[in-house]
């Protein structure tokens, strides 16, 4: 019972404390910090277009989230979200683009989706192979593959697939697009958001079901507690490792169906940029539990899309401030309760 109140007060207190921090930045810049928060909060949440650029914003965070919490649970960080979903959004973007047009919707979509998740699997493939056959740290790993994604993706964009005089792949063919929520009444007034939101919700809820209600996601748990306890018990820690590694990039690569089917409809230098960094901060938020992800998501896009909406004011920078020191408390919330446990 402890253990669960700590879960739910101790991202609640990070928050009110980061944003309490943040106000003091804010009186230092000579405003009011009640009154930015509340522009910040009507101008996300208050209108329609407000609310529909924080749900895109956060749509991506969610699985990048997710590419986070999953190998969490056998107790691998992986820090290569950015990496996987620069893969997985560029594969997609190709194929979208050289598919034939006549390409009936569902299967459009289907090849688009399988792709992104199949190049973003892959990329996390590697640091899951290496760690799992040779011991290799998966931080060092992922970290180096996010720059090797981004030279690669780079050299290939720049010399290869932009169209003349952009930074841009082609469109990718009508057929393999995602529809836009304002287009049904114009219920989000413009904005980006489409149907990769219900995507993501539907991915988070699978994710749970994995984790908490599978054989495998059982054993993914007993890996994380102790693996070598899992390994004498019968279970195969290599496979798991080399599985959740992978599933991890997947999850990460299918960034795409937000930013190109539904959105952009072509990749373009930098569209990935921090979404997989960002991840990292959603993970740890919601203690890399999947059923609390898609709220730390929405969380994180709201200052994300927040910082913008009030630059006239403050600098967008505090609101990045505040999203660090959300995670810094955090972290020293967990300091805190395992000291506890260990002086008893």
């Amino acid at each position: 019972m402890a253990s669960r109140a700590f879960a739910i007060l101790a991202p609640v207190v990070a928050i009110l404390a980061a944003f309490f921090i943040g106000g003091i930045f804010i009186a230092l810049i000579g405003e009011n910090p009640l009154e930015i928060y509340g522009k910040m909060l009507e101008r996300t949440l208050g209108t329609p277009y407000g609310f529909g650029q924080t749900l895109y914003r956060a749509t991506p965070l969610v699985l990048t989230g997710l590419a986070v919490a999953i190998p969490f649970q056998a107790g691998l960080f992986n820090i290569g979200g950015e990496g996987q979903a620069l893969v997985g959004t560029f594969a997609c973007a190709l194929v979208g683009a050289f598919l034939p047009p006549s390409t009936p919707s569902p299967f459009a979509i289907a090849i688009c989706l399988s792709v992104a998740a199949i190049a973003g699997g892959a990329w996390g493939a590697i640091a899951g192979a290496l760690r799992a056959r040779f011991g290799v740290s998966e931080v060092i790993t992922t970290i180096m593959l996010n720059f090797i994604a981004s030279a690669i993706v780079g050299y290939l964009l720049t010399n290869r697939f932009a169209v003349p005089a952009t930074t841009h792949t082609p469109e990718i063919i009508e057929s393999a697009r995602l529809a836009r929520l304002d287009e049904f009444g114009g219920l989000f007034h413009r904005a980006p958001v489409n149907v990769a939101l219900f995507l993501s919700l539907a991915v988070a809820a699978g994710a749970h079901f994995f984790v908490f209600k599978t054989k495998s996601g059982y054993e993914l748990r007993a890996i994380g507690f102790n693996a070598e306890a899992a390994r004498y018990a019968g279970i195969n820690v290599n496979a798991h490792v080399f599985g959740s590694m992978t599933l991890a990039g997947a999850l990460a690569g299918l960034v795409a169906a937000n930013y190109v089917m539904g959105y952009k409809c072509y990749y373009e230098f930098g569209a990935t940029s921090g979404v997989g960094f960002l991840g990292i901060a959603v993970a740890m938020l919601a203690n890399s539990h999947p059923a609390w992800i898609a709220l730390s998501a929405f969380l994180f896009g709201t200052l994300d899309y927040g910082g913008l909406t009030i630059n006239a004011y403050v600098p967008k920078e505090i609101f990045l401030v505040i999203q660090a020191l959300v995670i810094l408390f955090i972290i020293v919330a967990q300091k805190f309760k395992g000291d506890a446990i260990f002086a008893k």
